[in-house]
């Protein structure tokens, strides 16, 4: 027979729902694109920020290597209009084949 958890606590056995963030549009919104270090890598990743938020200031852009220098990581701000901006800037941003990861 299975004992019911005590009212206030939920069953650890039984998965959480989980629902996604909420995020109002338009907002300001922060990414980090990670690739391998290179002297153009920042300059790459602009022109695929710039076509999906021609707004945006690349003097903004932070960009800093790795500890062993093999990586680097450019960080920005853009204003997302809509999710399917921000995916399809994800997108773009991986079909350069130069991005390994986009937080």
């Amino acid at each position: 027979m299975k004992k019911d958890a005590p009212q206030g606590l939920r069953d650890l056995r039984q998965p959480a729902a989980q629902e996604p963030p909420k995020i109002t549009f338009p907002c300001d919104y922060s990414l980090k694109v990670v690739g391998d270090a290179a002297d153009d890598f920042p300059a790459c990743v602009c022109q695929v920020i710039v076509r999906h938020a021609p707004d945006f200031d690349a003097t903004t852009m932070q960009v800093v290597d790795s500890r062993n220098g093999r990586f680097q990581s450019v960080r920005v701000m853009i204003r997302a209009t809509s999710e399917q901006h921000i995916k399809d800037l994800f997108e773009d941003l991986k079909a350069t084949g130069r991005v390994h990861m986009v937080v």
